[in-house]
């Protein structure tokens, strides 16, 4: 598939002619993409054709612009089961999994399409008499998406679909692993009927497109999903340039697991939140706080059922776990299992690159279990962002939330327990955007706020009406029917 740029309604590529390659990370000896690799030239031609068309697009009626968001969700559907082949090619999670990344972007379309009639503001009494007071929501101008490969479609939905609905234009740049599902899906935006120059999409790496965009005199926001490193670099380049700035960073989530909990329940989340999406998503499953009376017995069965695990090709309906996205993704989780052991951490299973067969020809690493961790050590405080899962001991309810919150993460939480006292704990205790009782750690909902807390995010939401908050601005009006100048702010009773 070559990809190209997509700059006020035309398909174009890189102003410099350069390329990148996307393979697929379970056989990458298969090229399933060229994209542009463009630079900041590209940006100011994307940027300026959002600022043309957004003079347009924010005048169009709410209601309006949301039948287009709801176009895009019909047209996801439609092509839906295509997208998820795509996307298991790009970036190597089962079919099942990318069917779900599908359907997330679906009902995040005609969840905001419905929004297009709820961009709700207040009416409240003035303080002085014959005089009218309201607050309107209004638009911000154009956003900058930044984007991740490991949910190619619903994160660029999350971000894109509430900012087109709240009357914003986009300059939208893709993770550089998954040019070809951005391209897919920036020509359903097309098919959906959108004006020239309201979305723009433009690939490249986060050195030249993502640095160029946060930079960009033109943009008035930037909304980011990626690492906590990378988000302290454009929250002050956004900080120096008076931009409006949404982060969604990093994460160290964790399963508290008490001795009332049902252990097979309890079991069958950490599976899934450990080593769903290979572990490569931002609410993964990274620590298990145990209670030392059922340790033992859960890592014992979960070491079995890790075993049984079967890793391979996404497309291959029996794949349990894909491979990870890229060699530099597999070196990291490398180095960082070498960090385990030089700390003390035991090795349960796993802790080795998966070379039989066909593996041999993508990025594929054993499901990893570490045990024998202890809260200081760096694998359970730092985000590897892979298929391992730190076995942590506790002798207490207590212990186990404040070792919960020792880290500088606070995405995603999770408890299994079967005493409401210590669930509503959790709740009120946990410092995390997210909380589960008796969940996994894993598992968003389009119509609920998400994101962390600390170096997780910047106090802002994803999904849900809290995204409105991040892509529409307040305004105050004041309608003044007395006839005369009533002087507000002074004594005047």
């Amino acid at each position: 598939m070559q990809c190209l740029n997509y700059i006020d309604g035309r398909w174009v590529p890189a102003r410099s002619g350069a390329v990148m390659e996307s393979r697929n990370p379970a056989d990458w000896r298969e090229l399933v993409a060229t994209a542009p690799q463009s630079d900041a030239a590209d940006v100011d031609a994307a940027v300026a054709a959002a600022r043309r068309a957004y003079r347009s697009w924010r005048l169009v009626p709410a209601p309006v612009r949301a039948e287009s968001v709801r176009r895009i969700g019909e047209l996801l559907l439609e092509r839906k089961a295509e997208l998820a082949q795509l996307m298991t090619r790009e970036m190597g999670k089962p079919l099942e999994e990318t069917r779900g990344d599908v359907q997330e972007g679906i009902d995040c379309a005609f969840y905001y399409a419905g929004e297009g009639r709820r961009l709700f503001g207040q009416t409240t009494p003035s303080e002085l008499g014959n005089k009218f007071a309201m607050t309107v929501r209004v638009p911000i101008g154009v956003c900058g998406l930044i984007t991740p490969w490991n949910f190619p479609i619903a994160i660029p939905c999350w971000k894109s679909l509430p900012a087109l609905v709240c009357g914003n234009a986009i300059a939208f740049k893709p993770a550089r692993d998954t040019p070809a599902c951005a391209t897919l899906l920036t020509q359903i935006f097309e098919a959906a009927g959108l004006p020239a120059g309201v979305v723009n999409l433009v690939h490249g790496t986060g050195e030249a497109v993502g640095r160029a965009l946060a930079e960009h005199p033109g943009i008035d926001l930037i909304s980011l999903t990626g690492s906590s490193q990378t988000g302290a670099e454009v929250g002050a380049t956004c900080g120096r340039t008076h931009k409006r700035v949404c982060l969604e960073m990093g994460g160290k989530n964790a399963q508290i697991v008490m001795e009332d909990a049902d252990l097979d329940l309890a079991l069958e989340g950490a599976l899934w939140g450990a080593f769903g999406t290979t572990g490569q998503r931002c609410t993964a499953t990274s620590r298990l706080i145990l209670h030392r009376d059922i340790k033992a017995e859960f890592v014992s069965k979960l070491i079995e059922l890790t075993g049984n695990l079967r890793l391979g090709s996404g497309l291959d309906p029996q794949t349990d776990v894909g491979p990870l996205i890229n060699q530099a993704q597999r070196d990291r989780v490398i180095r960082y299992l070498d960090i385990a052991r030089d700390e003390g951490a035991k090795l349960a299973i796993g802790g080795e690159v998966a070379r039989e067969d066909d593996l041999q020809y993508g990025c594929f690493f054993q499901p990893t279990i570490l045990d024998g961790v202890t809260p200081d050590m760096r694998v359970a405080r730092e985000e590897i962002f892979g298929p391992v899962v730190s076995a942590i001991a506790v002798d207490s309810f207590d212990r186990a939330i404040q070792v919960l919150n020792d880290t500088p993460y606070g995405l995603s939480s999770s408890v299994y327990t079967r005493d409401v006292n210590r669930a509503f704990q959790a709740m009120r205790d946990l410092e995390a955007g997210i909380t589960y009782i008796n969940g996994p750690t894993i598992g968003a909902e389009v119509h609920l706020p998400f994101g962390g807390v600390k170096q997780t995010g910047n106090g802002h939401r994803e999904a849900g009406s809290a995204a409105l908050d991040v892509f529409s601005d307040w305004k105050t009006v004041y309608v003044d029917f007395s006839g005369q100048l009533q002087r507000a702010q002074i004594d005047n009773r």
